[in-house]
């Protein structure tokens, strides 16, 4: 292969700005595909990362894991139907082959690798990834630019997968507790269920949006304990005629107090669905669990196989992304990311390079 020339913001430590760091990509591995970058968005997991909650696996290791872009080499044994197709990173990538894999449970294969934790991401204008589980993206993508697209690799799928692992039905009552980057979309799916979607969150502007995304009805919670959201959730279900028991509750906000709140929230024959991620502990009274006959589900990231599903919902307009992201030359990351820890965004980022 003809030598690619490449640059990408490095992660050296807490504390530290991303450094621009230029190299070569001289040869690919058997299996691997190189990916020009088209767009890469900012997770919740990027700013754990910088802000030290969390250690990346690697180190130091150019962040991004929700990227999309256009196949440009691939490696000996790869697919080289591939070349030049617009397609969707997924942000964890299975080995295919273990019990877990082969059992239906890849998204939990204790040999994948994450991008932007396991090797170098997608905050970077191209990136090396396994070639086996690339999801291409139509032609036809309704004019949505590719870079936008990006944000499917997590912020969508996720929250797609978790709703199937709720066994969210037509009907239901669902209780979405966070609207950020991942509750957004999780409104959304449910709302395309056809469930009734409650949004709880404590900013009126991402309640807002939550309606527009398809909320039924929203509530600002702030400074309220526990056993306000849940008087306030009843009262709402009450006067709504709403179903009083088997609620859906998604904790999309990772935080402790949002973790808390949607524990509360069980309700009988109900389900939890753990989506967010903090590091921060949360005092429960497990024996709820059994009281009321419910269940309480942890789901991480999402299968490759449902990312072709989620890729034609939002291509033919089904899911609304364009609205919920902002784009950013890449060469702003850091001063992006100090508006991001200041909570001063709005919208999913993409970085561009």
């Amino acid at each position: 292969m003809k030598p690619i020339s490449a640059y990408g913001y490095r992660f050296t430590g807490v504390g530290s700005p991303l450094t621009r760091s230029e190299f070569t990509i001289a040869s690919v591995q058997p299996g691997e595909v190189v990916v020009e970058v088209a767009g890469c968005g900012l997770c919740h997991t990027d700013l754990s990362f910088v802000t030290g909650q969390v250690q990346p696996n690697r180190m130091p290791v150019i962040l991004g894991h929700e990227i999309s872009g256009i196949v440009r080499a691939v490696g000996e044994d790869g697919p080289d139907k591939l070349l030049d197709r617009a397609v969707i990173v997924p942000a964890v990538m299975p080995c295919g082959e273990c019990s877990f894999c082969t059992s239906g449970r890849a998204n939990v294969c204790r040999s994948q690798v994450f991008p932007g934790n396991d090797f170098d991401g997608g905050f970077a204008s191209h990136v090396i990834v396994p070639g086996r589980f690339v999801c291409p993206v139509p032609d036809n993508n309704s004019g949505i630019p590719l870079s936008t697209l990006s944000v499917i690799a997590d912020a969508i799928t996720t929250p797609y997968q978790s709703m199937l692992k709720g066994r969210l039905r037509k009907g239901e009552l669902a209780v979405v507790v966070g609207t950020g980057g991942i509750g957004t979309y999780m409104v959304q799916w449910a709302k395309h269920t056809g469930a009734v979607t409650v949004a709880l969150d404590i900013d009126d502007n991402k309640l807002k949006n939550a309606r527009r995304m398809g909320a039924d009805h929203t509530v600002n919670v702030k400074g309220q304990s526990e056993s306000d959201i849940k008087k306030t959730v009843r009262g709402l279900v009450k006067d709504k005629g709403l179903p009083k028991h088997g609620w859906k509750v998604f904790e999309t906000s990772g935080t402790a107090a949002g973790q808390a709140a949607a524990f509360a929230l069980m309700s009988f024959a109900g389900v939890m669905v753990v989506v967010g991620f903090t590091m921060d502990k949360v005092n429960l009274r497990l024996s709820n669990v059994m009281a009321f006959d419910s269940e309480i589900i942890g789901n991480w990231a999402c299968k490759p196989e449902y990312y072709a599903d989620v890729v034609r919902e939002v291509v033919e307009g089904r899911i609304n992304v364009v609205d919920n992201v902002e784009e950013h030359p890449l060469d702003s990351i850091n001063d992006v990311l100090e508006l991001a820890k200041a909570h001063k965004l709005e919208r999913r980022v993409v970085f561009v390079p």
